[in-house]
């Protein structure tokens, strides 16, 4: 090779090396520096490209970093919007962003300044050239930070020139986020104390304007739960004021906690808000089916209890889930597995009230049903439809669900979204449908306790004012209803073509209670007094009783003891399956048949027993045995026993069995053998109906 042809390739090989410098120059571009220049009273924004790493390395919060741009895995983002939607979705762990600034301060202003930061995540440190300067939650193992905090502010001190560093870490994403959140949502502002101040109250009064018709909707709640919950306690009947003020409740913890600046945390506001909303799907499930007239439905009844149970546990389970601290190895992927297929479960469970409002609809519903109905299926879609597509949306990329709960229009500053329309709806129509069905019900209690009040009035002419007076005998009868009007009865019938001073004694009990019990009873007592013109037999009386019974009870029965007294103290009885009567303290052991109106052609004995004088004789029914005290024990034989023995008159028995713990009708009726010459005494306690 000749001198020149060297020369020559030297010269190439040292133009293909300026060449290699320069490309490798233009590839590692340097971090830009944001000049801020008169910074004083007011505030910079941040904006611009920031230098941005994946990972964590304290190291790169140093000034002398070299953070150029393509050198060390660094790049450029800018903090107007996460991470995630600039190239790096869905990805979670550490990283950092790094800015150069050469500040000038304004003549006469110190630089002294502070710095407001939006929304983060979702846990982070700020570093000034190299100095860590705060905190903002805590970083993993078992990161911490605060739910909804809104704007956050922090005094930086004196700085000119430098790197303000940002380190952040995403927590792991759960089933329902795109992906497309990390780190920055908006630039920082940078300026004096004052004006940083003034820029955060800015901050905090546009989030309180955003949010004053949900606080409206929240005190609305807070009334009608408070006038629900009254009322319901007032009156226990009364179910659908009770799950009213279930619902208003639960919306109303669900407001407090996730709606409002708390110092709670964010995974235990997470786990807390599957079992509130597990609340207040309970009680609007129940609330519909008595809203809707399906209560009394016992198959839609029967599945809503069974979704009920599968809907709190899976969202019982799933606030469980967001509890734990994903970040651990080996949690991160099982958790979100678990979060995915619980709200998988729960969602489409949320979809039952759908199908009681189109079960509702198939029958004749008036107007405030009908807007109740309405509500709530466009609330329930509005709610859950969603929900149901934001799931796995990192995978599938779809965005319609964010599209639904994007705002439909603006007034005063709030934002008005499909599903807070809806559930706004359904508020005033639920308000509106329980005042409806509380006037119905209030107009149907007043005819039942018209109804009521004409069977007292009834029951008050059947039991006798006053008791005939018996020759020979002292009498005490006393009868105490369980409820306004019972089913026990008792008559004294005096027998006029018998031996002077006889009577005819019936004393029973009907099956059940209230105003089925009272009607039968007046049944009995027509019958008894017609019989007893025709014969004085108590076997006789008793059949007769039977057979215009029998076929007449719907299911039902009655017991009853018939008793012929004669003045000379003979005493006659025939039992119909109740209790035997007691005389001096010991039963009486009289033949027992089936009850009343059980079985056609029922044949009863008769069993005949002499008073002598000073002997005493106890009529009662079965409600002073079942008297049952707080422990759960009958008042029972052994104490009735001990009672009659001790010769009490009716009143002191009844009185003995209520403060026992009364549970069914009492009644008990005592006759007393008198000494020859003592002069006949009755008395009888308050036949006025008046409930224990």
């Amino acid at each position: 090779m000749s001198r020149s042809q060297r020369g020559f390739h030297r010269a190439l090989v040292l133009l293909l090396a300026l060449a290699g410098a320069t490309f490798a120059i233009q590839a590692q571009t340097s971090a830009p520096t944001l000049s801020i220049q008169d910074l004083g009273r007011g505030t910079a924004t941040l904006d611009g490209p920031w230098q941005f790493h994946l990972g964590d390395d304290l190291a790169w919060a140093s000034p002398d970093l070299d953070d150029a741009t393509g050198y060390n895995g660094w790049t450029q983002i800018t903090a107007d919007m996460p991470w995630g939607a600039q190239g790096y979705r869905s990805y979670v762990g550490y990283a950092w962003y790094r800015k150069h600034l050469d500040i000038t301060p304004a003549s006469a202003a110190a630089p002294d300044w502070s710095i407001l930061l939006g929304e983060i995540d979702d846990v982070y440190a700020i570093y000034w050239n190299g100095k860590l300067i705060a905190t903002h939650g805590r970083f993993p193992p078992d990161p911490s930070w605060r739910w909804l905090e809104g704007a956050q502010t922090f005094h930086l001190g004196p700085m000119r020139k430098g790197v303000l560093a940002i380190r952040v870490y995403k927590y792991p994403l759960g089933s329902y986020q795109n992906g497309l959140q990390g780190g920055l949502y908006a630039p920082p502002l940078l300026g004096s104390i004052h004006a940083i101040s003034r820029e955060k109250s800015e901050s905090d009064y546009f989030w309180l304007r955003q949010h004053q018709f949900a606080y409206a909707i929240d005190s609305l709640e807070a009334l009608v739960l408070l006038l629900s919950f009254l009322f319901w306690w007032r009156d226990r009947s009364q179910k659908v004021l009770f799950w009213t003020a279930l619902f208003c409740f639960a919306q109303i913890a669900n407001a407090l906690t996730a709606t409002l600046h708390t110092p709670l945390s964010f995974r235990f506001v997470q786990g807390l808000d599957d079992p509130l909303l597990a609340l207040q799907d309970v009680s609007l499930w129940f609330l519909l089916l008595w809203l809707l007239g399906l209560r009394n439905n016992e198959r839609i009844y029967r599945w809503t209890r069974i979704l009920v149970i599968v809907d709190v546990l899976a969202q019982c389970l799933d606030g469980a889930t967001c509890l734990l601290d994903w970040s651990r190895p080996g949690l991160t992927v099982a958790a979100q597995v678990t979060d995915g297929l619980l709200t998988v479960v729960w969602t489409t469970v949320e979809l039952w009230p759908l199908v009681v409002v189109i079960l509702a609809v198939r029958s004749r519903l008036d107007w405030p049903r009908w807007v109740v109905a309405v509500f709530a299926f466009i609330s329930e879609l509005a709610f859950i439809v969603p929900i149901m597509l934001a799931q796995g949306s990192r995978f599938t990329h779809w965005t319609i669900g964010q599209t639904l709960e994007l705002p439909i229009f603006t007034a005063g500053g709030v934002a008005f979204t499909a599903p807070t329309l809806a559930s706004t709806g359904l508020l005033l129509a639920i308000i509106y449908g329980v005042f409806s069905y509380s006037r119905e019900a209030m107009a149907r209690r007043q005819i039942i306790e018209q109804e009521l009040k004409s069977a007292q009035e009834l029951q008050q002419v059947l039991i006798p004012e006053e008791l005939p007076s018996l020759p020979g005998f002292a009498v005490t009868s006393g009868y105490r209803p369980a409820l306004e009007v019972g089913g026990d009865f008792f008559q004294i019938v005096p027998l006029e073509s018998e031996t002077p001073g006889s009577a005819l004694i019936v004393l029973g009990d009907v099956s059940g209670k209230g105003l089925r019990a009272a009607m039968t009873v007046s049944l009995i007592v027509g019958t008894l007094r017609t019989l007893a013109e025709t014969t004085s037999h108590p076997s006789e009386i008793l059949a007769g009783l039977n057979r215009r019974l029998c076929g007449r009870l719907h299911g039902g029965f009655a017991t009853c003891v018939a008793v012929k007294l004669d003045a000379n103290g003979s005493c006659t009885l025939a039992n119909a399956g109740h209790p035997s009567p007691f005389l001096n303290g010991e039963e009486v052991a009289a033949p027992g048949e089936l009850p009343l109106g059980v079985a056609p052609g029922t044949a009863y004995e008769e069993t005949t027993v002499r008073l002598r004088p000073g002997d005493h004789f106890v009529l009662y029914t079965d409600g002073l045995l079942e008297a049952r005290n707080a422990a759960g024990e009958l008042f029972g034989f052994d104490r009735l026993r001990d009672l009659v023995s001790a010769r009490p008159d009716a009143a002191l028995s009844i009185d003995a069995a209520v403060r026992f713990g009364q549970q069914d009708d009492i009644t008990v009726l005592t006759l007393t053998r008198l000494e020859i010459g003592e002069e006949a005494r009755m008395h009888m306690l308050a036949p006025a109906l008046a409930p224990a």
